[in-house]
């Protein structure tokens, strides 16, 4: 791709690609593997744009590749394609074999995140230093403009870039998302590139001067400062002035781990800026770019990893203050692993997550999204070290996370307001939702963790004043004339300089922050409770009734003794929330309550004095009431009060089928064909002699009431009348018809087979049990004309 104007026609190329559509997976790679370790770079370096391609696909997503997310453990095609891309398979020997002679490769920018590629068209050099040096400047003009990257990064890109291109499923083809290819490799590559003991392993090729060239080498001085930090210069560096810096020999050691991570977190998370994401509030501006679950869950694998990375530094750094640093020789390695998560996940992740808060369906899905959450504010849970696990409940997390916490307080905070926000819109009925609630306070309620976050916001709090008196960070120690009080001092002013800068990183000089314990945000938590105290009164009722259903529904019930009527179903639960998943809600949304109270200090006598008010004012009679609306011009609109109640299960509508009644779906107690036959014969019966029915039905006589209690359903009215349709719909009229249907239910078959069985014994032929059937509807009928109209007042 490097001046592909000027390369002559490579036969090997054109030969690999007639290959692709002949030969099987299997034997392509052992092709590639021959031709990778026997050809030389010049060759190679013609195939490899291609090569890369039919693995990850395009970047259009024209081209499927491999379909790596698709490609599961069972396949048979998996092992061939992990021994074939494994860090230290062939794939990577070839990619190490062009790095060697320097070659590079071009990426349109167009395909580079939204915030990347806006900086790019504006003249704007981005933060990042991987884009640094790499832009190609064509005579056309900004907008064809393309980033020359080297083998290395130009393999990280679209291996990266896979992930969030969009792919169709083939049909019958599914899978668990943690299960695939792609996913096996990210962990693959995120161990190997970002080792948790030892070191990264050598390159097997090297250049003339014996080091494989770094991609964006960094000066000495500069170290890790300049990225993942808003920068104090209000200068912005044009792209034409890109800053040539000189290589660090140093750093060549960790080069390819710098490559990847920042390839990664670029690709997967710089979708948003703080611009951006502030104009993603109007709802007429569209989201540019919605991530998947699957994308999801590879974030949190990569932030679980970066945990673990950066936990397993040598206990020396971590004992060391930051100021020993600049001051003590420390390996690439162990400096890469101080600075990873703040200064190059932080902030895109934060943004990333917030967007995804803010816009993910209210559907169980959302579960992968908040464990990534809490992957990263408890970066405890992966250190590796393998003590005596305590109760969940007496797990206290350890005082060395506290400047953690400090530093991430937005993630703690904000996101928990937006959670807070989205939870009062999410029906926890749902146990999967019910457990979602739950895991956030099980997280929040760890001891000592909302102390760090108290602190950390009254840090945040502190007077703009004290910065002004905040002292260089060489200050002396006490063994060398300093004085105690002095440092403590220092180090109070410095831990309040982190919380500002971190605040005002995210979310902006003019962001008008809302503290977690204020007033405000402890009105929303009561409110929160009260909406899971409904739930958990709306889950009992549903199981209760769910029982006494269960209990009707027994083997008399078959025989007309139980209730039949399908219109009246308890609504406010999905199907698969019964029995235990019912009990399941009401377990996690208690242990939430507890939790909550736990973490908000809030007094336990008040709040069971308010879950007992909420249960007793939710009776059974409440429960039957229509949820809150407005009368409008067709009819009832509800409003954001009975929107609340009908998805808490409070009030619900009665609900009836008010099509034609012979026209309804065929239920399981009733036989198919005899419907459809009945439904013709009565179809043509009312055809004929519709007009003298109606006329029977008119007459207000006797004979009138008789046909009217054969011919007419004597409920439709009251039953439209119920239900908040249209004005149209309510005073639609029905008329008389004759219905056959009911014989057609397994019940009335049987019962007139016994009836049947039971004549034949008193020696009854057909015919003459027919009569009888016929005289004793006929005459129950005439007893319900003459005697109906009492029965039903008494």
């Amino acid at each position: 791709m490097a001046a592909p104007t000027l390369q002559q026609p490579s036969f090997l190329l054109a030969n690999l690609k007639a290959d692709a559509t002949t030969k099987p997976l299997l034997q392509r790679c052992q092709d590639l593997v021959k031709i990778i370790d026997e050809y030389p770079a010049k060759e190679l370096h013609l195939i490899f744009p291609w090569l890369v391609e039919s693995v990850f696909g395009s970047l259009d997503g024209i081209i499927a590749g491999w379909n790596l997310r698709l490609l599961h453990s069972r396949s048979n095609e998996y092992n061939i394609v992990m021994e074939f891309l494994n860090p230290s398979g062939p794939m990577m020997k070839l990619v190490y074999k062009l790095q060697a002679e320097e070659y590079k490769y071009e990426i349109p920018v167009n395909y580079l995140p939204g915030p990347v590629k806006a900086c790019i068209q504006e003249g704007v050099l981005p933060d990042c230093p991987l884009f640094h040096n790499k832009l190609q400047f064509p005579l056309s003009g900004l907008l064809t403009l393309n980033l020359a990257l080297n083998p290395f990064e130009f393999f990280m890109f679209n291996f990266a870039y896979c992930l969030i291109t969009p792919k169709n499923s083939p049909q019958g083809q599914h899978g668990s998302s943690t299960d695939s290819a792609y996913f096996v490799l990210v962990d693959t590559y995120l161990k190997y590139f970002l080792p948790i003991e030892g070191s990264v392993p050598p390159s097997p090729f090297s250049d003339s001067r014996g080091s494989v060239t770094a991609p964006s080498p960094r000066s000495s001085s500069v170290s890790f400062a300049g990225y993942g930090v808003h920068s104090p210069s209000l200068l912005k560096h044009h792209i034409f002035h890109q800053p040539s810096v000189n290589a660090d020999p140093a750093a060549q050691e960790i080069w390819r781990s710098e490559t990847l991570l920042q390839m990664f977190v670029e690709i997967w998370l710089h979708h948003y800026s703080l611009e951006m994401y502030q104009k993603l509030q109007s709802p007429q501006v569209k989201e540019p770019f919605s991530p998947t679950e699957e994308h999801v869950l590879v974030v949190r694998l990569l932030v679980k990893h970066l945990h673990a990375f950066s936990n397993s530094q040598k206990p020396e750094q971590l004992s060391s203050s930051p100021s020993a640093h600049s001051h003590t020789h420390t390996s690439p390695l162990e400096e890469f692993k101080r600075v990873v998560v703040q200064r190059f996940v932080q902030q895109k992740l934060y943004l990333f997550l917030q967007h995804c808060f803010g816009h993910w369906p209210l559907d169980a899905s959302f579960r992968a999204v908040l464990e990534t959450w809490l992957s990263y504010i408890q970066p405890w849970r992966y250190t590796g070290e393998k003590t005596n696990p305590q109760p969940d409940q007496n797990r206290t997390v350890p005082d060395k996370w506290e400047s953690f916490v400090q530093e991430n307080l937005l993630m703690y905070t904000k996101l928990f307001q937006v959670f807070l926000n989205r939870t009062v819109r999410t029906d926890l009925v749902n146990a999967k939702n019910a457990l979602m609630v739950f895991r956030v306070a099980k997280v929040f309620a760890q001891p000592n963790l909302a102390d760090m976050i108290q602190k950390g916001e009254q840090l945040f709090l502190e007077p703009e004043h004290v910065l002004h008196h905040r002292q260089p960070r060489g200050y002396l120690t006490p063994s060398q004339g300093g004085s105690y009080l002095s440092s403590r001092q220092r180090v109070m002013t410095d831990m309040v300089f982190r919380v500002k800068s971190h605040v005002y990183a995210l979310e902006g000089q003019d962001c008008q922050y809302k503290q977690m314990f204020g007033t405000e945000l402890r009105g929303a938590v009561m409110k929160l409770i009260q909406i899971i105290a409904q739930a958990r009164h709306t889950a009992k009722r549903i199981s209760d009734h769910s029982s006494e259903v269960a209990a009707n529904n027994s083997f008399l019930s078959w025989f007309g003794m139980g209730s039949s009527d399908h219109n009246n179903t308890f609504s406010g639960a999905e199907p698969e929330e019964s029995g235990e998943c019912l009990k399941k809600t009401h377990e996690f949304l208690d242990r939430a309550l507890e939790n909550l109270c736990q973490i908000f200090k809030l007094n336990q006598g008040q709040l069971t004095q308010l879950i007992s008010t909420l249960g007793s004012s939710q009776d059974d009679g409440n429960c039957k009431q229509l949820p809150d609306c407005i009368q409008g011009e067709n009819g009832l609109i509800l409003t954001d009060l009975g929107r609340r109640q009908i998805l808490n299960g409070l009030r619900r509508f009665d609900i009836h089928y008010q099509g034609d009644p012979e026209l309804q779906p065929i239920r399981s107690y009733e036989n198919a064909l005899l419907v459809r036959l009945f439904y013709r014969i009565s179809s043509l019966v009312n055809e004929r002699f519709g007009e003298h029915m109606n006329t029977l039905c008119s007459r207000p006589d006797f004979l009138g009431r008789l046909g009217r209690h054969y011919l007419a359903d004597p409920d439709s009215t009251a039953k439209l009348k119920q239900s908040p349709q249209s004005r149209r719909t309510l005073e639609r009229n029905r008329q008389p018809r004759l219905s056959l249907r009911p014989l057609a239910s397994y019940r009335t078959i049987l019962l007139l087979l016994l009836f049947y069985v039971f004549g034949a014994l008193l020696s009854f032929g057909p015919i003459s049990s027919t009569l009888l059937i016929l005289t004793g509807g006929f005459l129950y009928g005439l007893l319900m004309t003459l005697f109906g109209d009492k029965l039903k007042t008494h």
